[in-house]
């Protein structure tokens, strides 16, 4: 496995410029995934972000997550949160058989329960059409979706693994976990490094430095809203 720092540095403005370029809009330096997918917007330099290339593609009221910028917001925006995550990439051995046999691939048809499932877990940005980023894996009992994981960003030798739910019912079983190491194991195959985020207080960072992950950044990240229509 090798990436190159510059890119993984950048990785949400890489992968909407990217292999997410049909999944994104925008112009000049700045991106956004398009309306249904993660709400997320980048920009080429963050520390002179292209909010221009953002007036044709975002209307008023909506809402988008954000890394490493810090500057103050520019008329027609409010910055609604701040904090901050670490970027964490795979250090460990690849996993030596797949620890989650019983998931199955999510589709559109699962668009919805995936959804609901990430609107109850809160993982981060996710819209009804994340699935369709990259692989996503769920577990179902009696016909529902009780846990999930999947792929996000993806660049140059480096995929995300996001979109981590276990529904309340369903914890402390290790279905997560073993979610994650099911996609370790099918990235690394392929030749990719994993990656993931986690937010600064989330007492999750711990168990993933447990799994093999390692801290490669931590980064500001902001909640964004477009007030007005300029």
């Amino acid at each position: 496995m090798g990436y190159d720092t510059a890119v993984l540095d950048h990785i949400f403005w890489q992968a909407l410029t990217g292999p997410h370029a049909c999944y994104a809009s925008g112009s000049g330096g700045a991106r956004r995934y398009v309306d249904g997918f993660s709400p997320i917007i980048a920009f080429a330099d963050p520390a002179r972000p292209d909010f221009d290339g953002l007036r044709d593609v975002c209307k008023a009221g909506e809402h988008f997550y954000c890394d490493s910028w810090q500057g103050p917001a520019p008329e027609g925006w409010q910055i609604e949160l701040e904090s901050s995550m670490f970027r964490m990439v795979w250090a460990g051995a690849c996993p030596d058989t797949d620890t989650a046999p019983q998931a199955i691939p999510l589709t559109a048809e699962h668009a919805p329960q995936a959804l609901a499932l990430a609107q109850l877990c809160k993982p981060g940005p996710f819209g009804l059409r994340t699935i369709e980023l990259g692989e996503y894996w769920g577990i179902f009992e009696d016909g529902q979706l009780i846990a999930m994981a999947g792929e996000r960003l993806r660049a140059a030798g480096l995929c995300e693994i996001s979109g981590v739910c276990t529904h309340p019912t369903a914890q402390g079983r290790g279905l997560a976990p073993a979610l994650i190491r099911k996609l370790l194991r099918r990235q690394i195959l392929r030749g990719d490094t994993p990656f993931l985020h986690v937010m600064h207080d989330n007492p999750v960072h711990q168990r993933y430095l447990r799994m093999g992950f390692r801290d490669y950044r931590q980064t500001v990240v902001r909640v964004l809203a477009r007030t007005a229509d300029l």
